[in-house]
């Protein structure tokens, strides 16, 4: 009886840490929503896995799309920046999210002329096509 009560108990937490793994996946195509200067703003952020390693692109309103640079995850945290140009100038958007589930919430930050400004962030992921 200890036996099977233990093969049970194993299974089981093996079942809720995988559950943990999934429920924090970066990995796929987030439709996110920001708010700068009282416009809101939308982006795609399309996250995918290569061997062990993760990289990705980001595709503003404006359709420009940016690799995502320093792309990185644990914890359920995710971070990441991405090159910005426009009008003529570039700068770099820094990301940190927070990833539950189908739902990434968190801040951009960006310098613009040695003054940082923060801004928040939210989106859900896609649903794949069956």
């Amino acid at each position: 009886m200890k036996t099977i009560l233990s093969a049970v108990l194993a299974v089981g937490l093996c079942g809720v840490a995988a559950a943990q793994d999934t429920k924090s996946d970066p990995v796929g195509t987030w439709k996110c929503t920001y708010d700068i200067g009282g416009q809101m703003r939308e982006a795609t952020v399309a996250i995918k896995k290569d061997g062990d390693k993760l990289t990705g692109t980001i595709t503003f309103q404006d359709k420009q799309e940016s690799k995502l640079k320093d792309l990185k995850f644990k914890d359920g945290d995710l971070t990441f920046s991405a090159d910005r140009d426009l009008m003529n100038m570039k700068f770099t958007v820094e990301y940190k999210l927070k990833v539950d589930g189908d739902k990434v919430k968190g801040k951009g930050a960006v310098d613009f002329n040695g003054q940082k400004t923060e801004f928040d962030i939210e989106g859900k992921r896609e649903k794949k096509a069956k």
